[in-house]
């Protein structure tokens, strides 16, 4: 709080180049900086662990311009009437986007609304030793090894790797002297035919340097596939780099010390490569409308692409060679950006459990965290040498989303699930992604001092099924080895032009194909309900008392018919009507309950099309969550959906989410709609029901109870 100078700033203008400005108070937070617009109810958010960088324009009649550039890909101009105040609101966010100490994060100070109390909840859903006893290390050919239990050996590894059997800890030692910092070869993925995929760091072999130990471990590992006489190592980086890190001491491989081993380099580009890369699409994204050839062009003159193609050609190269038996050791400089990626997307093709949701979050568990990318580096979380960030995880959602794109029907994810997990790793409002190994987070106890993000996307598991999901599908559930043509790959302007609002779709074809299954389940568990209900009615008419032969001609008929006479023949009977029908071996029937239950199911549901706005006059981007009252059929933002409960009018009596007014009138029993419907006559779907049903509205099958309840009362 010592960083804010200034809290609060009054008409300020929001620029932005698809809207008209709006203008409104700025208000400065100790974790966000928040623009409210009363006009035209707009209320961005800007977390300050989101904002990449700051820049001062040169003033303008209006004010003094401030363009804030977030990971995030948003970018915004706020135009400030003084410019005392535009100084001074950018010393403070330079401040407070660019904590020197981890301990200074949002995640130490975070309370949530929606997770258990207990902070220690979807820390402990990850363990090492299932994982890899979900693989079938269970055997005699691999071991879980203890070496590393301290980290003394490599202290960016996990306390416990996994390694050959035949592999003594002598070896184990020399190997890790013998690799940059430590990071010996270990099991990555066993794939089911006993192929193996490993993963390190380069060896320091200079020009003319061997260990005989590492020699040995790479032995150890073509033994344990006892399938095939050779196996591959698969340098990620350019032949030439490698060659100039020869120079340094390190290098790579030496063919004549290592036998029965085939090398393959392949070129993946240096962490400064692809951080300027990226830094050329996002120029070419902030164009101010820019014809076809100078955005096309400007895509493939950043090369971001090119290098997408690269890491998931490698990543091919990698899950081709263990599908065909053969063990791979994979390996770039220092073993955690490259190789990370790689192994990963390779890890991804092998095996469809890691195309599920809690698959992804295990394989990002194993690969990324346990294994020591340097997350707070490499995303610039604090105030780091600017060098060392770069966008290497970006690049993994990139490849991941480009595979989902191939095969959108072996992926249990969406499209938001791999946008919310990438803004979550910049935010730093959950722990898992503080700190640049396991030992640092260990030192930081951040499963007692921090929420898990996995627990948070737990509760909101509803927003990332992929609707197009077929798990049983022969694809699904088996290897996808897609070949990467240029023209298959596509820029994702999901990502990179998600906040520019003017260039997309007005209907997200998920969230519509997620909308029409949510209304098909309600009126299935709707139809289910009214069935039941009329086949109870039916054989309580038939257990109550012998029909006659015009009875029984009316029970065979799949239609209830509704009696002329009600009125007169309910008003003569009421007072000797009981308010509910009970029976030992049959449910509650009751017209007044029942009525209500048909009430409480929204037939007709709102489309997206014209929807801008909630009704609380929020407005909707294309990537804000719209969703259904199951109860009125109204579209509402999240703040205003957040509640969910049975309805009566659904036989499985699942919670369902309803929006305030109608959670309101269900929790105080009234059946009155909290919005109105439309008229059920009128409505196509409720016309189809009513078919199924006996061509009964709600109305009449209301009537029709009622006259049933007199004949059994009789």
């Amino acid at each position: 709080m010592e960083f804010i100078t200034i809290p609060k700033i009054e008409s300020v203008k929001l620029l932005n180049k698809f809207h008209k400005p709006s203008v409104g108070t700025l208000y400065l937070t100790a974790t966000h900086l928040i623009f409210s617009d009363p006009a035209g109810k707009r209320e961005p958010w800007i977390l300050h662990q989101h904002i990449a960088s700051l820049e001062k324009q040169p003033l303008s009649t209006s004010g003094a311009p401030l363009m804030i550039r977030c990971k995030t890909f948003q970018s915004v101009t706020f135009v400030i009437p003084k410019e005392k105040d535009c100084q001074e609101l950018y010393k403070s966010l330079q401040k407070l986007s660019n904590p020197e100490d981890l301990m200074d994060m949002y995640a130490f100070t975070y309370k949530s609304a929606s997770l258990a109390p207990s902070v220690t909840a979807g820390w402990d859903q990850f363990d090492l030793h299932m994982e890899y006893d979900r693989m079938g290390i269970k055997n005699t050919l691999w071991k879980a090894s203890s070496v590393n239990n301290d980290y003394e050996v490599c202290n960016t590894y996990p306390r416990i790797i996994y390694v050959p059997a035949a592999t003594q800890t002598s070896v184990l030692l020399g190997s890790a002297k013998f690799r940059s910092r430590g990071r010996l070869p270990v099991l990555s993925y066993l794939h089911r035919n006993k192929a193996a995929m490993c993963r390190c760091s380069q060896p320091l072999a200079g020009f003319s340097a061997r260990c005989m130990e590492d020699e040995q471990m790479l032995q150890d590992i073509l033994i344990a596939n006892k399938s095939k006489e050779y196996m591959y190592v698969v340098d990620t980086r350019p032949r030439i780099n490698a060659m100039v890190n020869r120079a340094s001491g390190k290098g790579y491989e030496n063919e004549d010390f290592y036998t029965n081993i085939k090398f393959k380099f392949i070129g993946i580009e240096n962490i400064h490569v692809m951080r300027n890369s990226l830094q050329k699409l996002i120029e070419v994204c902030e164009l101010k409308n820019p014809s076809m050839e100078a955005f096309l062009s400007g895509v493939d003159s950043s090369n971001w692409l090119k290098h997408v193609k690269a890491v998931l050609d490698t990543s091919f190269f990698i899950a081709n060679a263990i599908f065909d038996g053969y063990s791979v050791l994979v390996h770039c400089s220092d073993g955690w950006d490259r190789t990370a990626q790689t192994c990963s997307l390779a890890s991804m093709m092998l095996d469809p459990y890691y195309r599920t949701i809690k698959g992804l979050e295990v394989l990002i568990e194993k690969e990324w965290l346990a294994f020591g990318h340097k997350f707070v580096h490499r995303c610039g979380l604090v105030s780091v040498d600017p060098r060392e960030v770069s966008p290497i995880f970006t690049q993994f959602i990139d490849g991941v989303w480009q595979l989902t794109q191939l095969y959108p029907c072996a992926f249990q994810f969406n499209e938001r699930f791999l946008l919310e997990l990438h803004d979550h790793v910049f935010s730093c409002q959950f722990g898992n992604f503080l700190g640049n190994c396991e030992k640092e987070r260990l030192g930081m106890k951040l499963p007692e001092r921090t929420y898990s993000l996995w627990a948070f996307m737990k509760t909101r598991m509803t927003d990332y099924i992929n609707p197009l999901y077929l798990p049983d599908h022969p694809i699904t559930k088996d290897v996808i080895l897609p070949e990467f043509d240029a023209q298959r790959l596509k820029f994702w302007r999901g990502m990179y032009n998600r906040f520019e609002s003017g260039v997309h779709p007005r209907e997200p074809v998920v969230e519509v194909l997620c909308a029409v299954k949510d209304h098909t389940v309600s009126m299935n568990d709707h139809i289910n309900f009214l069935e039941s209900k009329i086949a109870t009615l039916r054989r309580l008419l038939g257990k109550e008392a012998p029909p006659s032969p015009d009875e029984t001609t009316e029970c065979k008929s799949p239609r209830i018919e509704n009696h002329t006479n009600h009125e007169s023949f309910a008003g003569r009977k009421r007072s000797r009507r009981p308010p509910l029908i009970k029976d030992d071996s049959f449910d509650v029937i009751s017209s007044t309950l029942l009525t209500a239950a048909v009430e409480s199911v929204a037939v007709d549901w709102k489309g997206f099309r014209n929807v801008k706005q909630c009704p609380c006059d929020f407005p909707f981007e294309y990537f804000s969550r719209r969703y259904h009252c199951w109860r009125c059929g109204i579209v509402f933002c999240i703040r205003c959906i957040d509640k969910q409960t049975p309805l009566p009018g659904h036989d499985s009596q699942r919670p369902t989410a309803v929006c305030k007014g109608c959670y309101k009138v269900l929790k105080a029993g009234s059946s009155g709609p909290a919005t109105p419907n439309r008229s059920p006559s009128k409505d196509t779907s409720m016309m189809i029901l009513n078919s199924r049903m006996g061509e009964l509205s709600p109305t009449m099958l209301a009537n029709s109870i009622q006259d049933l309840e007199m004949q059994i009362v009789e």
